[in-house]
């Protein structure tokens, strides 16, 4: 399953599209630097990846990928 995430904002920055995902890294004043750092490890737990396309001006797009599971595939837990 993909989850797609678009935005028209102002793009991210070829120098900072790299670091994105790294736990501290923020462009923003007020920021913690958490939050894709987060969704990429979730999703990674869950056996997925997430991604990133932009170009300053364009807006940004964030992808979310990860695998299909079939209700009886899955373990009772607890």
């Amino acid at each position: 399953m993909v989850v797609e995430f678009q935005d028209s904002g102002p793009g991210i920055a070829p120098e900072a599209l790299k670091h994105v995902f790294e736990p501290f890294f923020t462009t923003k004043a007020n920021g913690t630097g958490l939050g894709l750092a987060i969704v990429r490890q979730a999703a990674e737990t869950h056996g997925g990846t997430v991604s990133v396309e932009s170009q300053p001006g364009a807006g940004a797009t964030f992808r979310v990928r990860l695998p299909r599971v079939r209700a009886g595939d899955m373990e009772a837990t607890g």
